[in-house]
């Protein structure tokens, strides 16, 4: 449902110019989708929404170009050589990493933008990621196993 509701709201502002949340609410309602303003606002964060001037001198909600495939390959490098391990306890992560490289993949894994992690903190070889729900912790930790373990043409 969600992946459908996002990407209706992606058609929504690329048809429309979507000023505020209270007209994207109103157009996804129309659509059939029954959403809150708390959903619209994490929607838009999560589809990294921003605002632009348009023509007509009002603001309107656009999609963010996605990063360049190079700079994202050298963020999953840094996390591939200096990953150890990983662990969570309820909705945190640990990673282990290689001595003096925590700093360094956990700049990697904010740079990722990977779904569900609030915020990441780094000492020497040790990195703990706020992870927004238990359920969340287990689909990140998938996904950064993924990142490490996969060939690095895979993903780009």
């Amino acid at each position: 449902m969600k992946i459908k509701r996002q990407t209706k709201i992606i058609e929504l502002i690329t048809k429309n110019d979507v000023e505020t949340q209270e007209e994207l609410a109103e157009l996804l309602n129309a659509a059939g989708y029954n959403v809150t303003q708390a959903t619209i606002s994490r929607d838009i964060r999560e589809l990294k929404l921003t605002k632009v001037s348009s023509e007509k001198g009002k603001q309107k909600y656009i999609v963010l170009q996605k990063q360049e495939a190079g700079l994202s390959e050298k963020f999953v490098r840094v996390l591939r050589d200096g990953f150890v391990s990983m662990d969570r306890a309820q909705n945190i992560m640990v990673i282990k990493t290689v001595s003096g490289m925590a700093m360094a993949v956990a700049a990697a894994l904010d740079a990722l933008h990977i779904n569900g992690i609030v915020g990441c903190i780094a000492g020497d070889d040790t990195i703990m990621c706020a992870i927004r729900t238990v359920e969340d912790t287990i689909e990140v930790m998938e996904k950064v196993n993924k990142l490490v373990s996969a060939r690095s043409d895979s993903f780009f």
